[in-house]
């Protein structure tokens, strides 16, 4: 049952990224494109996903002690701001603004066959393993002292 609910909601967040266009990596990267062919579609969809997901949060926070299929909620417990979450953002930025894909958009953009897609999937892949690697060795701890 928990496959089938977690594949529903997966299906449910590609649908709405392929008809809300963020699977177009041009749509997204007009979006950044001030001076040129500025498409304000992104802003939207951003702040739609906001007007639901926050008071729906707030609603199941409120009601629930526990959710559904696990035994807590698994919430960061982290809130500072430090090196590591500064330069993972800019990462996550300069890689969206390259290549025009977020990791969410990226995997229904798989699905309608873009090549740009693949490749930034196995980028993303490829990141995310040196990022393991690194972590593994404490380079992160050394860099964050080091700030």
């Amino acid at each position: 049952m928990r496959f089938l609910i977690v594949f529903f909601i997966g299906a449910l967040f590609g649908t709405g990224i392929v008809l809300s266009g963020m699977a177009n990596p041009a749509k997204v990267l007009n979006f950044f494109d001030l001076a040129g062919s500025f498409d304000p579609s992104l802003a939207f969809v951003m702040a739609g996903a906001l007007s639901i997901a926050a008071p729906g949060y707030a609603l199941l926070f409120r009601s629930r002690q526990k959710p559904l299929f696990d035994a807590t909620f698994r919430l960061p417990k982290a809130n500072d701001i430090d090196a590591k979450l500064i330069g993972g953002s800019a990462v996550f930025g300069i890689g969206w603004g390259i290549a025009g894909f977020c990791p969410g958009a990226s995997i229904p953009a798989l699905g309608l066959g873009h090549a740009s897609a693949a490749i930034f999937v196995a980028a993303l892949l490829i990141g995310i393993l040196i990022a393991r690697r690194l972590a593994k060795a404490d380079f992160f701890a050394d860099l964050s002292r080091s700030g």
